[in-house]
């Protein structure tokens, strides 16, 4: 019995957020309103194809086609919307042996590739899957181009005190020696996205560099899935926001999805170490296992997360283009916005 693959129905999408959650390579991206935010802010249509070996759950596969003029593109995530990961995630395949389990999965992926091509029919094709993703075989045999990249991740487990003790001493020094009465830091919500998103994207732009991540399209995200999913970070200093993180909070994992950036108010303590330690502590509380710094490719950045004492972690970004279609190509690699 081969795997069918369809365009989810409505029963389809009911169970929808239960297969994710059970997925090993499902995030918080993964869900079903999640995906309707992102088509709706990347001007895209979704297309959320699921698999079935009879009654049997395969997989789901949420891809956005974008038309431009003549051209037919696909992405997951869909570009300039800075979601670290999607593509698609994988279910009922981790109690098999080694054969079953590679052939179950390479059908899949082949599968949802035949229904694409015959549907939509792109010329150009983007994917972007993270490290849960071991085995990248079938994506090479449907001739994509895969290149890695890295992110850093911060393992939670052994508890607070030993998590800080392995940080670097000047991030100790930093967390430790702030005093406590001349900052606060709090969760927050929708104004609180708003402040983080524009100082983000005045960073950037003094910069030279295109932020095109609104603050609409978190705050609809905030908005629609459940609370506590996105988590708005603040620090002030005498009741004025000096700086944020935005965090996505999914199954074990909190990730530092936006924010973060150096301020530039002058103040007296290290205001990043100070969010980033804060985020790690409730999620310590909340019984998570990892932190997620998203992103470890940018040299100078590194020098500040590496002190978290984190593991190297791949992910992976997967390109086709159909030929002659090089320069597509090319304009698509300079709008993606990697997170």
């Amino acid at each position: 019995m081969s795997i069918e693959i369809r365009y989810a129905t409505d029963e389809d999408i009911d169970k929808w957020d239960d297969y994710v959650e059970q997925s090993p390579n499902g995030n918080l991206f993964h869900q079903y309103a999640a995906l309707e935010v992102q088509a709706k802010h990347a001007n895209a249509e979704l297309y959320p194809l699921i698999g079935f070996k009879g009654q049997e759950v395969v997989g789901l596969f949420p891809v956005f086609n974008i038309t431009k003029g003549p051209i037919q593109t696909v992405f997951s995530p869909p570009p300039e919307l800075r979601v670290a990961y999607l593509g698609p995630a994988l279910l009922n395949m981790g109690h098999m042996k080694q054969r079953k389990r590679e052939s179950r999965h390479h059908e899949f992926i082949d599968n949802c590739f035949e229904w694409i091509q015959n549907e939509i029919r792109p010329q150009y094709t983007h994917i972007r899957l993270d490290g849960t993703h071991d085995d990248l075989r079938a994506f090479t045999w449907n001739d994509f181009d895969i290149s890695p990249s890295y992110t850093y991740h911060v393992d939670l487990t052994a508890g607070e005190e030993d998590v800080l003790m392995s940080f670097s001493s000047d991030a100790r020094a930093n967390i430790r020696n702030a005093p406590e009465d001349s900052f606060t830091i709090e969760e927050g919500g929708l104004e609180e996205i708003e402040l983080i998103i524009e100082q983000v994207t005045d960073r950037y732009e003094n910069q030279g560099i295109s932020f095109r991540t609104s603050a609409e399209f978190v705050k609809d995200l905030y908005t629609n899935l459940p609370a506590g999913q996105i988590r708005p970070y603040t620090l002030r200093v005498d009741g004025d926001f000096v700086g944020g993180i935005l965090v996505t909070d999914y199954k074990g994992m909190v990730s530092r999805w936006q924010g973060g950036v150096r301020t530039d108010i002058d103040v007296d303590i290290a205001v990043n170490d100070l969010l980033d330690w804060h985020v790690m502590s409730d999620a310590i509380e909340r019984d998570r296992e990892t932190y997620d710094l998203v992103g470890a490719d940018n040299r100078r950045i590194n020098r500040y997360k590496s002190k978290f004492n984190p593991s190297l972690v791949p992910f992976y970004s997967l390109e086709r283009s159909e030929p002659g279609i090089g320069k597509l190509a090319h304009i698509y690699k300079s709008i993606r916005q990697r997170a």
